[in-house]
């Protein structure tokens, strides 16, 4: 690594003789290393500011999240949040000579993050964790968090944005896969209003929310399938629960080969998810279950298919076309989970049934592997 992105490490850890960094992760907005040194670990980011305009909001959110959840009683957090670290003159964040936001974070550790789930007791353990984040944000007041990205999870918004493409000069050679996109965009966009209706209409609240619960964002004990951390936190905003819910399902059960839909993952999920939850999930939240099952995937394929057709600004590529795929990719997995609409349909209501005859267990277990 470059002696720039060494004096910025040394921003946050001074009177250390040896420093090793390397990329960690892969994400597709921020940049991150891990940082080594002779007696301390931790995760560096610069911050995307094409995406986050306003960085120092991150830092505020994080904090008060952590602040939040410190507050709480220990034997009800079963998770580990990452710190904000600070650096050595006592600031939460370094702006290099460039203008370019760089944080550090706590190392949660021992953990790992894993790319494909795998086993039933993966699935459970996603469920549990996320339901429980949601309890334990669930007293926190939205009012308190900045909206860091304003619009995001707002598919009519995504949706409005992309009819103003089309009516734009193409930077882009049209063909098969670019048609199969505007017509699966075409033929879905009476179901895009569902959830931000039924919020305008007080029918959901917003609640704070990860904004970006993907698998290989939940930290698992090494040589075990139990849950210990939620990372990547710069999507906490007021929201839906249904957003992460659908967002989660959407990373969880996709079976890549294919781009079919999981549906015993699915369950596994929810029923987990929902036995974690049940004080605070209303009827009207289960009802919009399904809606955003098949929303989310949705509309991330139409973001992706936006970004393409504005020459790949917002996700890494490594291909001009590598957006395009990834559009059809969800679109497909949509697709999918319309065809097992009837089954999800009937998971629903049968683990609404058995949830509203239960009392509420307010406890994350240990998974047995």
């Amino acid at each position: 690594m470059n002696l720039a992105l060494h004096n910025i490490a040394r921003q946050f850890i001074a009177g250390q003789s040896s420093i090793n960094i390397s990329p960690l992760g892969n994400g597709l907005i921020n940049t991150t290393f891990l940082v080594q040194a002779d007696n301390t670990a931790l995760v560096l980011q610069r911050i995307n500011q094409h995406v986050f305009p306003n960085p120092e909001q991150l830092t505020a959110n994080l904090q008060q999240l952590n602040r939040h959840i410190r507050g709480r009683a220990v034997d009800n957090v079963r998770l580990q949040i990452p710190d904000l670290l600070l650096t050595c003159d006592q600031k939460p964040f370094f702006l290099d000579t460039d203008g370019q936001f760089w944080r550090a974070l706590e190392l949660i550790h021992p953990a790992e993050s894993r790319e494909q789930l795998k086993h039933p007791s993966e699935a459970q353990q996603i469920g549990y964790a996320l339901a429980h984040f949601h309890r334990l944000c669930s007293d926190l007041p939205t009012q308190s968090l900045h909206d860091t990205l304003p619009g995001f999870h707002i598919t009519p918004g995504y949706y409005q944005h992309h009819q103003a493409l089309r009516h734009k000069p193409l930077s882009i050679q049209p063909n098969s896969r670019y048609q199969y996109c505007l017509s699966f965009i075409d033929n879905f966009q009476d179901k895009i209003y569902a959830l931000e209706r039924a919020k305008q209409q007080g029918i959901l609240i917003e609640r704070v929310i990860h904004g970006d619960p993907k698998f290989n964002n939940f930290l698992f004990q090494p040589d075990s399938n139990h849950i210990i951390s939620l990372i990547d936190l710069d999507t906490v905003k007021p929201g839906l629960v249904h957003y992460d819910i659908g967002d989660c399902l959407r990373s969880c059960c996709h079976i890549q080969h294919g781009n079919q839909f999981n549906l015993d993952n699915c369950h596994t999920i929810l029923s987990s998810y929902l036995e974690e939850a049940g004080q605070f999930f209303t009827s009207a939240d289960y009802e919009y279950l399904y809606p955003a099952i098949e929303l989310i995937p949705f509309e991330l394929g139409l973001r992706f298919f936006n970004d393409y057709l504005e020459g790949n600004r917002y996700f890494k590529v490594n291909d001009p076309e590598q957006n395009l795929h990834r559009s059809i990719a969800q679109f497909q997995l949509c697709q999918s989970i319309a065809e097992q609409q009837e089954q999800i349909d009937r998971i629903i209501k049968s683990l609404m049934a058995k949830n509203q005859r239960n009392t509420w267990k307010g406890f994350l277990p240990q998974s047995r592997t």
